[in-house]
């Protein structure tokens, strides 16, 4: 089968289209022929180098496909039947997975991080991975669906518990988690602030469900938070941007709001007055993808077409090196995808 793989760590010219052997799936695996992968910033990470990753590698996080072949060991799937896959790899026997809690497994990782991804035609993965769509959804479609859904909802769900009638707050309107965590917000009847650089994405993040929009490069965020909610504040800050907005963040949140954060795109290191965080009553909160039952939860929510994923360019995977290059950019308003 032709897949891109990744032979050394570094920039998009690391990424090699080549010939690579056809999986051979296990008694109770699954075969899937790919038709569509979408790219995340894990991909990025990833190529320039993450611990436990194993060289050559296949990059993708987020699959959709047809099924080929299913093992003995398995039932209720047939060859032909359009699915896609649950984004991550557990070991489903540990107290964590026995419990529901795959995100704590201490095996957990992203399809494409320590395991290999969706950046070719083929692919063999565990029955529970293989989540079958409506026909209501194409595989472009799908593709941009299971990781920044699962992970804002477990955000804005799982973590920060959001309750109808709140104030929140979405970093990044064209970002994948942003757009996704627009919509899960407004399914809650919540009142939506976003943010962007150009009124463009801002306009697109209010056609996604957004009441407000803030453009982070006329003002400070936590300026045009104060003028929007009379200086009171959101209730949740859902935060993936890092050092470059963390204290904007801190500072839009109200006396005991909820700052969740999922990742670190612009840098890990940053600092908090532990004054602010006690007299205030603030609460912090990371967040890691999600369960499998919350990816089933909120994937019934996308097939009733209540969220919509949004897919902004479509490559052939020959031209992967390119979407990576249009992915670095940071230009796009929803997900790059590549078809094999």
């Amino acid at each position: 089968m032709k897949a891109v793989r990744i032979h050394q760590f570094g920039g998009p010219e690391v990424l090699t289209y080549e010939d690579v052997p056809d999986p051979q799936p296990r008694k109770h695996q699954v075969l899937v022929r790919v038709r569509a992968c979408s790219l995340n910033h894990l991909d990025v990470w990833v190529r320039k180098g993450l611990p436990g990753v194993k060289l050559p590698h296949i990059l993708g996080s987020d699959i959709a496909g047809e099924i080929v072949e299913v093992g003995e060991y398995i039932g209720g799937f047939k060859a032909g039947q359009r699915v896609l896959l649950a984004p991550m790899f557990f070991c489903g026997h540990c107290a964590k997975c026995v419990a529901g809690l795959q995100n704590q497994c201490r095996e957990f990782t992203a399809l494409g991080n320590a395991v290999d991804g969706g950046n070719c035609e083929l692919i063999s993965v565990p029955a529970a991975n293989v989540i079958p769509i409506p026909d209501s959804l194409d595989f472009n479609q799908a593709a941009s669906v299971p990781l920044v859904f699962l992970t804002a909802w477990h955000m804005l769900v799982g973590r920060a518990g959001i309750r109808p009638g709140q104030t929140v707050l979405v970093l990044g309107a064209s970002s994948g988690v942003g757009i996704a965590a627009i919509q899960i917000a407004k399914l809650f009847h919540c009142r939506v602030i976003t943010t962007a650089g150009d009124e463009a994405k801002l306009a697109k993040g209010r056609d996604l469900g957004a009441d407000f929009g803030i453009n982070h490069y006329q003002q400070k965020i936590s300026e045009g938070v104060r003028k929007i909610t009379n200086k009171e504040g959101v209730d949740i800050v859902v935060e993936h941007v890092g050092v470059a907005t963390w204290d904007e963040s801190v500072k839009s949140l109200k006396s005991g709001g909820t700052l969740v954060t999922c990742g670190a795109t612009t840098g890990p290191n940053v600092s908090i007055d532990l004054r602010h965080l006690f007299g205030r009553q603030l609460t912090l909160l990371g967040s890691y993808m999600g369960t499998m039952g919350e990816l089933h939860e909120v994937l019934k929510h996308v097939f009733a077409g209540r969220l919509k994923p949004v897919v902004d360019r479509v490559f052939p995977l020959s031209e992967l090196r390119v979407a990576h290059e249009y992915l670095e950019k940071s230009q796009m308003f929803g997900k790059i995808v590549v078809n094999p």
